[in-house]
């Protein structure tokens, strides 16, 4: 259960990091809004599983997802270059977290 909350945890943690971005500074509220509850949301979500789980694979898993989720994003819908390069880094982190979870 703790792998499946922390994986929606780092879910949750892209989506406050979009909204953060498309918040300006925290001025517009619907943006805020949605950063407020998904930082809240995925904060409660990785101290949930960081009960069971160890804290640097906890940590490491959560903010990678957040990580590659957040430039996928950004990628796909936020103007961001698209490059080989960083699609193989992208997988490369997908790839250590993998690993990570099966060292565990």
């Amino acid at each position: 259960m703790a792998w499946i909350v922390l994986v929606l945890s780092g879910v949750l943690e892209a989506v406050w990091a979009t909204a953060l971005g498309k918040s300006a500074g925290l001025s517009r509220p619907a943006p805020t809004a949605i950063f407020v509850a998904g930082l809240a949301l995925s904060m409660i979500g990785l101290s949930y599983a960081l009960r069971t789980l160890p804290v640097g694979t906890g940590y490491a898993v959560w903010v990678s997802i957040g990580a590659v989720l957040t430039a996928v994003y950004a990628m796909a819908f936020g103007g961001e270059s698209v490059s080989a390069l960083k699609i193989v880094l992208l997988i490369g982190i997908v790839g250590c977290v993998a690993g990570l979870k099966l060292a565990h």
